[in-house]
């Protein structure tokens, strides 16, 4: 893990579990589920990329608006997700689901806090 996301835990998160929704996505292809593969690798990564984008927000609203994104993203990505661990054709999801809570978690009060103050 590359140093610098050592010192924020939401931005070390989000990569982490990025590069195993990019290893989950590889599953879906070899299965030739090419859509649903396509839309939980958009989702996915995008929930880390609207968290770091936010690092360097111009403003106190703009850093919130970048992480409702983020939480936007964290919604789509627990609902394709969902939808695979329904599927009895697809890959177990259970890993990925049981990861996305805690991410969900700091978003939300990240977001609370960033309001309040």
């Amino acid at each position: 893990m590359n140093e610098e996301f050592k010192e924020n835990a939401i931005i070390k998160l989000t990569f982490e579990f990025a590069l195993r929704i990019i290893d989950f996505c590889d599953e879906l292809d070899n299965l030739k589920k090419f859509a649903l593969s396509n839309q939980l690798l958009k989702s996915g990564t995008s929930i880390g990329a609207n968290a770091r984008e936010a690092q360097n927000a111009e403003s106190k609203a703009d850093f919130i608006h970048k992480f409702k994104i983020s939480a936007k993203e964290v919604e789509e990505t627990e609902y394709w997700l969902l939808l695979c661990q329904h599927s009895p054709k697809l890959p177990d999801t259970t890993h990925l689901l049981t990861e996305l809570e805690p991410i969900k978690k700091i978003i939300t009060k990240i977001i609370g806090t960033s309001k309040r103050n």
